[in-house]
C-alpha cells in the first residue's frame, strides 16, 4: 500500500513518520502524476487558503475530486478537514466539497499553544487523545456522515464511505488508531480495484 502526502506546506512530515513507524510507503504529492499509484491521499494541517491556492494552481483541485470520485481514501487533518467539507465559513472559503458538513474556521479559537484533550471515540474503548491547534469546528454533519469522536459536545473526527476528517492533529500523538482506521479505508478500495481486475 502506498499512501500520497499533500506536501505543500504544515505537518505532513509528521503524518509521513507515523506512517513509516507502522510500516507503509509514503509519497509527497505536489503534483497530479504524484497520485497516480496511491492508494489513499492524507491532507495534512496548515493554511487552508494557502493551500487551496496550491492546489488550483498546480492541478491538484481537479485530480483529488477524480481520486475522490474512483472511491479511494481521503483523510484530511485540521486545514486539510477544512478544504473537505462542502461548506467553510468564519471567513468563507472555496473548498472541495467532498463532505457534506459545515465548517468553521478557526472554531476553536486563535491559541498559539496546542490544547491535548482526551474523548469518546467509536475506534477504540479507552479515550482518543486529540491535539487541537487553532482547530476548526464541525458545526454541521450532513445526512450519512458518522461521527467517530467527539469533543466539547462537537464531532471532532468524522466519515463518509472513504472520506475522512479531523478537527485535530491525530499525527502529534503516539496513538495510531486514526491512521489504522484511514488505512483500512483505503484497503478497502484497493481490495476492491484488485477484485474487478
Amino acid at each position: 500500500m502506498k499512501i500520497g502526502i499533500l506536501a505543500v506546506q504544515g505537518d505532513f512530515a509528521a503524518h509521513a513518520a507515523m506512517l513509516a513507524g507502522m510500516g507503509v510507503e509514503t509519497v509527497e504529492v505536489r503534483a497530479p502524476e504524484d497520485l497516480a499509484d496511491c492508494d489513499g491521499l492524507i491532507l495534512p494541517g496548515g493554511e487552508s487558503t494557502t493551500q487551496l491556492q496550491f492546489l488550483q494552481e498546480e492541478g491538484l483541485y481537479e485530480a483529488i475530486k477524480k481520486f475522490a470520485a474512483e472511491d479511494k481514501a481521503i483523510f484530511g487533518t485540521c486545514a486539510g478537514a477544512i478544504l473537505l467539507a462542502t461548506e467553510v465559513k468564519n471567513p468563507p472559503q472555496e473548498s472541495l466539497g467532498l463532505l457534506d458538513m459545515t465548517v468553521l474556521r478557526n472554531g476553536y479559537g486563535r491559541q498559539v499553544h496546542s490544547d491535548v484533550v482526551s474523548g469518546p471515540s467509536t475506534l477504540k474503548k479507552d479515550p482518543l487523545e486529540m491535539v487541537f491547534i487553532r482547530g476548526p469546528i464541525f458545526e454541521r454533519i450532513g445526512s450519512g456522515v458518522d461521527v467517530l469522536a467527539e469533543f466539547a459536545g462537537k464531532p471532532a473526527l468524522v466519515r463518509k464511505a472513504h472520506i475522512l476528517a479531523a478537527a485535530f492533529h491525530p499525527e502529534l500523538t503516539d496513538d495510531t488508531t486514526v491512521h489504522q482506521h484511514f488505512l483500512e479505508l483505503a484497503a478497502e478500495n484497493s481490495n476492491r480495484s484488485a477484485l474487478a481486475r
